[in-house]
């Protein structure tokens, strides 16, 4: 439990009275000093140490955490302390340095859902556009539990929270994207994809439209693993996004030419263009409003239209493809792919910042030495 805080009134007041203006300053007395630094040092915390800290729980056996009545909640709180201080790319990569990624990794094999989902979490923010912190979770294996954890883990939310750290662990890394190919990753987007949750599907699409976009020759394997027929079911998604994502990936796959092919869908044409004539239907009986927010729609399903059957689309002779006060669309849709947000709230301080402190979830014994 966090410890009582400070008179904060009193300092306010106290601080007030010596730097007024009105006196000159005067030198503090012993007391004053002793008070005022008491009162500061209390409400901070050294990040490094506190790292420690809670790498060495994480060091501790789960039955003997369990036995001193520490709750998945309580590892929880405390791993989501921990990606708050791995969110500064300095502290990601200290993280190593102190013994504490390895210990984290192992947390993606936890009996309790939630811990394994939080610790995917952490994973991610610690690599995410980090390329040493990439190197080395591949180095520790940890690619291995994350992949596990996204195709068979029975909670949705552990594989979701997986599949995002392995797109922040492979993207701009080609070892690792190789090592993904090689762990049969693209038939584990595809049981993804075949899911009924919609952030499931979103992040899969995402995550396959970036693989396509860095490797156009795997275009021949998603279409083998039967890819398209999978994005034309979800093509009619009630989810916009999902929606998109989905003409997105079939557009990237429609103008394929690699390995002597032709561009289109092939069989899949004319369930395509059945799939097409609907959108364009449902998108002319749009309100005005509506048509606003589906821009990114109608502009993916007419440059599907005409890359896969030569002509454009009637939406451009219904006047619905640029609507007034919109720009002439010139869109390059099939060179777009999903990039990930920055690093959240990302902190600049240096390996000797110091941060609020907060409520310490967890702390077992004596604290590791400096």
């Amino acid at each position: 439990m966090a410890k009582e805080g400070p008179n904060w009134d009193g300092l306010l007041k106290w601080s007030i009275a010596n730097s007024d203006g009105t006196r000159p300053p005067r030198n503090l007395s012993e007391e004053d000093r002793k008070w005022f630094m008491e009162a500061m040092q209390s409400q901070t915390v050294d990040v490094i140490q506190r790292m420690k800290e809670i790498t060495l729980v994480m060091k501790t056996p789960e039955q003997e955490l369990e036995a001193q009545g520490v709750t998945a909640t309580d590892i929880e709180d405390m791993l989501n302390e921990l990606q708050e201080h791995v969110e500064s790319i300095d502290m990601a990569n200290d993280l190593h340095s102190i013994g504490g990624l390895v210990p984290l990794l192992g947390y993606l094999k936890n009996s309790h859902a939630n811990v394994r989902a939080k610790a995917a979490e952490v994973v991610s923010t610690v690599v995410q556009n980090n390329p040493r912190s990439q190197q080395l979770v591949m180095e520790a294996n940890g690619l291995e539990p994350l992949l596990s954890n996204f195709s068979s883990d029975p909670d949705v939310t552990v594989r979701t929270k997986a599949l995002y750290a392995i797109s922040s662990l492979i993207r701009h890394n080609k070892p690792g994207i190789v090592a993904f190919r090689l762990a049969n990753g693209y038939a584990a987007l595809r049981d993804a994809l075949g899911t009924e949750n919609v952030r499931f599907q979103r992040k899969a699409l995402n995550l396959i439209q970036y693989l396509l976009h860095e490797n156009q020759s795997d275009c021949n394997v998603v279409s083998d693993l039967g890819f398209p027929r999978i994005m034309l079911h979800l093509a009619n998604s009630e989810d916009a996004e999902v929606r998109e994502a989905s003409l997105r990936g079939l557009l990237v796959l429609a103008g394929d030419k690699t390995g002597g092919n032709s561009g289109g869908l092939g069989e899949d044409d004319e369930k395509l263009k059945q799939i097409l004539e609907e959108q364009i239907k449902g998108i002319s009986l749009m309100s005005a409003e509506d048509l606003g927010a589906a821009r990114e729609e109608r502009l993916l399903v007419d440059s599907l239209w005409s890359t896969c059957y030569k002509e454009p689309s009637s939406l451009r002779e219904k006047g619905l493809l640029a609507l007034p006060g919109e720009d002439d669309p010139q869109p390059d849709v099939a060179s777009q792919h999903f990039e990930p947000p920055l690093r959240g709230w990302a902190r600049t301080a240096d390996s000797n910042s110091r941060v609020k402190k907060q409520d310490a979830p967890l702390l077992l014994g004596p604290s590791p030495p400096n």
